[in-house]
């Protein structure tokens, strides 16, 4: 898929998923800017980076006014520690959802008129923290659950110059792994119980980033990807006796 000439806006694209998000929109010819408030560890090849605070309303308008154009925004940034409901205050859990939820709809009204201009899309990453019970991750997959409700609403609202659809996101391995899953052995044995055997790694989701930001994609919009390995056996099959051999 050939994005030459087109320019992409990677938020929080300096690491993990959101590096893998430009590296892919780099192969595909696209001319990659990431932003985050700190310059990546290691610089991702041909792509460029900005400081911009996402929670900074008027910083991410300032960043976008500058820009010559935008085609396409990936709304990547986000994340949260584990952080039980009942052990922070709401103060806390709010800024979790303000990271996962309020900033990515603050940077797509900043990027707007560069987006209805260019007849672009923009591409949310979700999670499947959204779509389940996530304990330990509570204001995470809230924050999730409206990003993906709020992507399908923009894709109404802003049809037909923009398009809008959401990659569903599984557990993927990236350089941080062990902080959410152990050591290696742990993370093999995470990785069993995904259907296809194996985390996704960040290119995988680069490339259905990059997928859905193509015109192959045209006619998608309003549309929620799954990029999970085919999900999470349901706990209730291994437990179950019944139509087992003895």
């Amino acid at each position: 898929m050939d994005l030459g000439g087109r320019t992409v806006v990677v938020t929080g694209g300096t690491r993990g998923v959101g590096a893998g998000i430009a590296r892919a929109f780099a192969r595909a010819g696209a001319d990659v800017v990431v932003c985050a408030r700190r310059p990546p560890e290691v610089p991702v090849e041909g792509v460029g980076f900005a400081s911009v605070d996402l929670r900074d309303p008027p910083a991410v308008r300032d960043f976008f006014d500058a820009l010559p154009r935008v085609d396409v925004l990936v709304n990547n940034a986000g994340g949260s520690p584990y952080l039980p409901l009942a052990e922070s205050d709401a103060e806390r859990h709010a800024r979790v959802i303000e990271l996962n939820l309020i900033a990515p709809l603050t940077a797509s009204l900043a990027a707007h008129r560069h987006l209805r201009r260019a007849k672009g899309a923009v591409v949310m990453i979700g999670s499947v923290s959204g779509t389940r019970p996530s304990p330990g991750t509570a204001a995470y997959g809230a924050a999730k659950a409206g990003l993906e409700n709020l992507a399908r609403s923009m894709a109404v609202e802003w049809a037909p110059d923009v398009r809008v659809n959401t990659l569903v996101v599984g557990m993927v391995r990236t350089e941080r792994s062990h902080l959410h899953y152990g050591d290696e052995d742990a993370v093999a044995a995470v990785a069993r119980t995904v259907p296809l055997g194996r985390l996704a790694e960040p290119y995988d989701v680069g490339e259905a980033a990059v997928f859905l930001a193509s015109d192959a994609a045209a006619y998608i919009s309003g549309a929620s990807l799954l990029v999970h390995g085919g999900g999470e056996r349901p706990a209730f099959l291994d437990a179950a006796t019944a139509n087992k051999e003895s």
